[in-house]
């Protein structure tokens, strides 16, 4: 048996029938002794999602100067996570301040594509020009 199973559901006959192999696969284990964890949980970002957020994460770090400065993508997608997720920050062991919050990564469809929307507004409201090369079929 290989360490993960992953099961992408998406209806309820479907679904049904998922949860019925996964349980033939660990009555034997289970038997055997062995312990396992099912996790349930709403389906994170795709890879067109996460490969359009940096595009546009690119676009805006290339055409927008933040209070004098220039930020990269990797920054403006910190800022922009802050700005979604309502993060806190706490002072820095040596100064400054560290944003305490969410990772990209971690997000689901849903939750990636409020980010897409959040940039786009963003580089709206700042002139930024985006490609219309990264466009991807909705969640």
């Amino acid at each position: 048996m290989t360490d993960k199973l992953t099961l992408p559901l998406f209806n309820p006959v479907q679904a049904h029938k998922a949860i019925l192999a996964v349980y033939a696969r660990a009555k034997p284990l289970l038997m055997a002794g062995h312990r396992l964890v099912v996790e349930l949980r709403p389906e994170k970002r795709s890879d067109l999602q996460n490969a359009k957020m940096w595009a546009m994460l690119g676009e805006v770090a290339k055409q927008v100067d933040w209070h004098g400065q220039k930020l990269d993508s990797e920054d403006w997608k910190h800022i922009f996570t802050a700005s979604l997720k309502k993060q806190r920050v706490a002072p820095g062991i040596d100064g400054g301040f560290v944003v305490l919050g969410t990772k990209t990564s971690k997000m689901t469809k849903a939750e990636m594509s409020e980010l897409v929307e959040l940039i786009y507004a963003f580089g709206t409201q700042h002139d930024v020009k985006f490609a219309d090369d990264y466009a991807f079929p909705p969640s």
